[in-house]
């Protein structure tokens, strides 16, 4: 590798954020919530202790909506939804967005598919998702939201125990992943 090469990649190690890395493992109780949501354009309240009596739940945790890897993110998910459905999974995507931009986000991107939640500061504390910025600049720190998510994808099993984690701010493998995990718990009941 050429000094040149290295430079840029350490320049580059510096400009992207690093992998936000879920703290909740495989087996932990995964924290109840509720939070003001958006389906279909609709807001609404999304309760995970709800949403787990009709089935598995993936929350997955998005970094900003209408940002280029978190719209392609959403609507993966959302070509998927018939195969989670089949799973009687629920989807629901979080991020630190407000709700008038999770309204028009869910019938844009989400395809009227599933919600999307407004992450609260507590709801990205208790699954510790919150963006990792120590490895920014320091002009692109400070421009972050203070709430923004890194990108992570959890499946939790009905009896409210993470079943997956999938922690990567690499869209791509997220829907695969989390599809897998899900018909995975359903083979197993």
């Amino acid at each position: 590798m050429t000094k040149l090469a290295r430079t840029a990649a350490a320049l580059l190690t510096l400009a992207i954020p690093a992998v936000a890395q879920a703290e909740l493992p495989v087996g932990a109780r995964a924290p109840d919530f509720t939070a003001q949501s958006a389906m279909a354009g609709k807001v609404q309240s999304f309760n995970l202790r709800a949403a787990l009596r009709r089935g598995p739940v993936v929350l997955y945790f998005f970094p900003k909506a209408f940002t280029q890897g978190c719209t392609l993110e959403t609507r993966a998910f959302a070509e998927a939804s018939a195969q989670f459905g089949a799973a009687h999974a629920t989807i629901v995507g979080l991020s630190a967005d407000d709700i008038p931009t999770l309204q028009r986000f869910s019938t844009e991107e989400c395809r009227s598919k599933f919600a999307v939640a407004s992450a609260t500061p507590a709801i990205v504390r208790s699954y510790d998702v919150a963006m990792k910025t120590d490895r920014l600049l320091p002009e692109r720190r400070a421009a972050m939201p203070a709430n923004m998510t890194g990108r992570t994808s959890y499946v939790i099993a009905p009896n409210g125990r993470v079943s997956f984690v999938h922690s990567d701010l690499d869209y791509r493998e997220h829907v695969r992943l989390t599809l897998q995990a899900v018909q995975a718990l359903n083979h197993r009941h």
